[in-house]
């Protein structure tokens, strides 16, 4: 039993805290084989697991040894010189794994930065086009429990590794002996001698200008400033110090932050998980919101790249607004302001995601604005923005945005920025202010022009040492014997990017998706509803997307809950 071996080394060689957490599993088969049947994944998001002692698991061996193939891949490039930095959020042991990259990379003789303190993860992004870099690690596990961490890696162009090479830093990862293979060093003593440079305030000052930048309409937060309250939370992380200071930047006077969850911790004790969709994080932001006025509350997760909101209605009553809800909102009114002021930049487009609404090929369809659709994934807008601007011919990147809360807009970064967004979404309730409206009189409103549209996940969780097994044999059945209809709707078009094709089942045509191969599966019902099916790339979990749409919400819910329930009962 290879895992057994496997155990055993870690007992043997491991630190005193290692061998002490491991001796107290030594009865547990179960627990030892799932820790050492495998070495944690390193796919396209970089790594994401539980921290404890163990291969297939986040903590300062594995840690290193991602670092070390990086390491390798950059000196393979001959690109040490160019440098790599690091960054890191507010969970439990993130500053620990972050000096453990460094000291790696500093000993492998690549040029090494860290930031002094935790920062946003699109400022990581920055960072690396800002200082050169060749490569970038942050230290997070987004959303996730306090349980977690995780390891985000980047390419010079500020987005995440592309495929090839995270496959490349995978293979090596499954070559390096953890304990003798991974060169490492003094952390001080590499930051006294020069081998990392700290990275302080002075990085801040740039990127802030850089996301104020992307203002459309200044003159909106002017006119209403006095009247408008926000309330902000950052969920104990990131966002704490340079969210706030945006909007302030921005002309907005009443910023009232959640005081509990300013306070940076791993534990996030004043939420379950510290996830934006969720509208349990938000019970107190929106009691300070009852109490100061507000009719916004905003709440960024601990790595501040994603950002959730919830509204007042007429009524009075508060409501989560979905990410593709803000997106489109944000899509609509940043047209909208261009429109407005006379100033839409040359040959617009926009890039959304092809598990994110479809309401954003009308609202660009409507203002004459072309939309990238792409795979799963922030780092595919990233490449959309990389491929138009190696084109001779202008372009205008105006926006991208995911279903998962994430959004940018502006080149400065290739990762979705909660800190841009944050401004937008403050701006664009100025802008509606101004007309009389709130955001949900907007959300009402959008719905009243583009056709009422319902965006739903669902999730099959695989917990497990066989669940990679699980999933592949669930796909391996929708692919090879797709289902004939879903919910009593005929599936008139499949496309499986695994295999690059789109298949019409009325004509029988097959056309390539003209997307990177990815294990994803995409059906379009008659009436053009829309599911799509696939395993997470972070998590043990198959994801499934309904995207429909319909003449009201509860006709769509009661379609949602059909199909649902339908997909289930195959698999």
């Amino acid at each position: 039993m290879e895992y057994r071996s496997l155990y055993e080394k870690w007992l043997t060689l491991g630190s005193a805290e290692e061998r002490a957490e491991l001796e107290a599993i030594k009865d547990d088969e179960k627990e030892i084989k799932h820790r050492f049947s495998s070495y944690i994944n390193f796919g396209t998001g970089g790594l994401r697991g539980f921290m404890n002692a163990g291969t297939n698991a986040m903590n300062l061996r594995t840690v290193a040894l991602a670092t070390q193939a990086i390491c390798d891949l950059i000196a393979e490039c001959g690109r040490k010189e160019d440098g790599i930095v690091v960054g890191y959020d507010s969970r439990n042991n993130s500053e620990a794994f972050a000096k453990k990259t460094a000291s790696v990379a500093a000993a492998n003789g690549v040029k090494t930065y860290i930031f002094d303190a935790l920062r946003p993860t699109p400022e990581l992004s920055f960072a690396i086009r800002e200082l050169g870099c060749v490569a970038g690690v942050n230290i997070t596990a987004s959303h996730n429990p306090k349980e977690y961490n995780g390891y985000k890696a980047y390419w010079d162009d500020g987005a995440q590794l592309p495929p090839e090479h995270a496959e490349t830093v995978a293979e090596r990862m499954k070559q390096i002996d953890v304990f003798e293979g991974v060169l490492d060093c003094d952390f001080d003593k590499a930051v006294s001698d020069g081998s990392i440079t700290v990275i302080g305030s002075e990085l801040d000052e740039i990127y802030m200008k850089n996301v104020i930048a992307e203002r459309i309409y200044p003159e909106v937060v002017e006119k209403v400033a006095d009247d408008l309250r926000i309330v902000y939370t950052p969920l104990h992380g990131a966002g704490r110090i340079l969210v706030p200071e945006v909007l302030r930047r921005t002309g907005i006077k009443h910023i009232y932050t959640v005081d509990e969850q300013m306070i940076p911790d791993g534990n996030f004790p004043t939420v379950k998980k510290p996830n934006p969709e969720n509208a349990d994080v938000f019970a107190i932001g929106i009691d300070l919101a009852k109490k100061v006025g507000s009719d916004l509350v905003i709440a960024t997760d601990p790595d501040a790249d994603r950002v959730g909101v919830m509204i007042r209605k007429n009524d009075g009553s508060f409501i989560t607004i979905t990410g593709n809800q803000m997106g489109a909102m944000l899509l609509e009114y940043i047209l909208c302001a261009y429109e407005e002021t006379g100033t839409m930049p040359v040959a617009p487009y926009a890039v959304k995601t092809i598990v994110t609404t479809p309401i954003a090929e009308a609202i660009c369809k409507a203002h004459g604005v072309k939309l990238f659709n792409v795979l799963t994934g922030f780092k595919f807008i990233g490449e959309v923005i990389k491929e138009q601007e190696r084109k001779d011919e202008p372009s205008t990147f105006v926006f991208g945005f995911e279903e998962s809360y994430g959004y940018l807009k502006g080149t400065y970064a290739r990762d979705k920025d909660s800190v841009v967004a944050a401004m937008l979404i403050s701006e664009m309730t100025c802008f509606y202010k101004l007309k009389g409206q709130n955001l949900y009189d907007v959300l009402c409103a959008l719905y009243d022009k583009y056709g009422y549209h319902l965006e739903k996940n669902a999730e099959l969780v695989f917990a497990g040492h066989d669940g990679s097994e699980k999933m592949s044999a669930i796909m391996q059945k929708l692919r090879n014997a797709p289902p004939e209809s879903l919910g009593g709707k005929r599936i008139v078009q499949i496309s499986d990017y695994l295999t690059k094709k789109t298949t019409d089942l009325l004509s029988g045509k097959v056309t390539p998706t003209d997307l990177p191969v990815s294990n994803v599966l995409y059906f379009v019902l008659e009436g053009d509803d829309i599911v799509v099916i696939r395993p997470s790339g972070t998590e043990p979990k198959i994801k499934i997307y309904y995207l429909l749409s319909a003449s009201s919400h509860s006709e769509a819910y009661s379609a949602f809950e059909v199909y649902k329930k339908d997909f289930e009962s195959l698999v």
